[in-house]
């Protein structure tokens, strides 16, 4: 291996920024893929951890993780066309493994783009297993004129809401409600909003929305109790919310969904969002990432 050099990120400022973002548009066209590395989520404080490679002064390597629950560290990576091959990938996969595995954390969810033919390549030369297929997918054009008026409203979370997000959460994605509860309290970021959609004083869902950027809105953990699951309450909170997102001024607005999830897939696309990529997600434990990453 040439005189690479592995480090962690410590400098967020935007001169490196743009460097990440140079490699990652110069990934995404020379693979033709719809790469997307999380870059938003970088930051000093409370953001996703980074693991960089330089060859000189050259960027030709990346990969950042973040956990949500403290069991499972998330992982998207790129490495310049010109240097794959050649071990960087392994090794950034190697040192960040290392780190995530002094937090207790023993798994990772590696997101590689569907019609990226080397990433998956690599995560497969890794021992990483297929996990799911998800859809991102963007606001296009919103269409207000197929929805009905409803008592339906939305008001930010209170402390007493905890009990229901758990309950809604638990029951509508088929979680424990002991992994719940973790995960919202390790996913209370400020930038991070949770509304309760409420109809006559009684709560029947909830929604969330990570403000990644200025203009940028990510949605998720959208559900609706199973006690009110078919009576019109999906569409009405997914509008509702899109509605406050647009009179905040944010232009782009995602959300991703399990690509079999065809009930959520037409919901989606009655509201008004249209699929832009899709991802791949493979799962492996992240003892095995460093037994191959000392493989030489």
């Amino acid at each position: 291996m040439q005189d690479y050099k592995f480090f962690k990120m410590n400098d967020f400022s935007d001169h490196q920024i743009a460097r990440i973002r140079m490699l990652e548009q110069l990934c995404k066209n020379f693979d033709g893929s719809s790469l997307r590395v999380g870059i938003e989520s970088l930051k000093e404080n409370g953001g996703d951890k980074a693991i960089l490679c330089q060859l000189g002064n050259q960027l030709i390597g990346y990969l950042s993780w973040y956990t949500s629950d403290e069991i499972e560290a998330n992982i998207n990576a790129m490495v310049h066309p010109n240097y794959r091959r050649q071990g960087v990938f392994r090794s950034l996969m190697y040192n960040a493994a290392a780190e995530i595995q002094l937090q207790g954390i023993k798994a990772c969810r590696i997101r590689i783009p569907s019609n990226s033919i080397p990433g998956i390549d690599c995560v497969k030369h890794l021992g990483a297993n297929f996990s799911t297929s998800e859809f991102s997918m963007n606001l296009n054009r919103f269409q207000s004129d197929r929805l009905h008026q409803s008592g339906l409203v939305l008001r930010l979370e209170e402390d007493q809401d905890f009990d229901f997000m758990v309950e809604c959460s638990s029951q509508a994605f088929g979680d424990s409600e002991s992994w719940t509860k973790n995960y919202f309290k390790h996913t209370r970021e400020p930038e991070r909003v949770t509304y309760l959609a409420v109809d006559r004083l009684t709560p029947v869902g909830m929604i969330r929305v990570n403000h990644v950027h200025t203009d940028t809105a990510v949605i998720h953990d959208f559900c609706v109790h199973p006690l009110y699951q078919g009576k019109g309450y999906g569409r009405e909170i997914l509008a509702c919310l899109v509605k406050i997102l647009l009179a905040k001024q944010y232009t782009k607005i995602r959300l991703g969904v399990v690509t079999q999830n065809e009930r959520a897939l037409n919901l989606y696309r009655s509201i008004g969002f249209e699929i832009s990529a899709e991802s791949h997600y493979y799962v492996s434990a992240i003892q095995n990432l460093i037994y191959t990453g000392q493989i030489k």
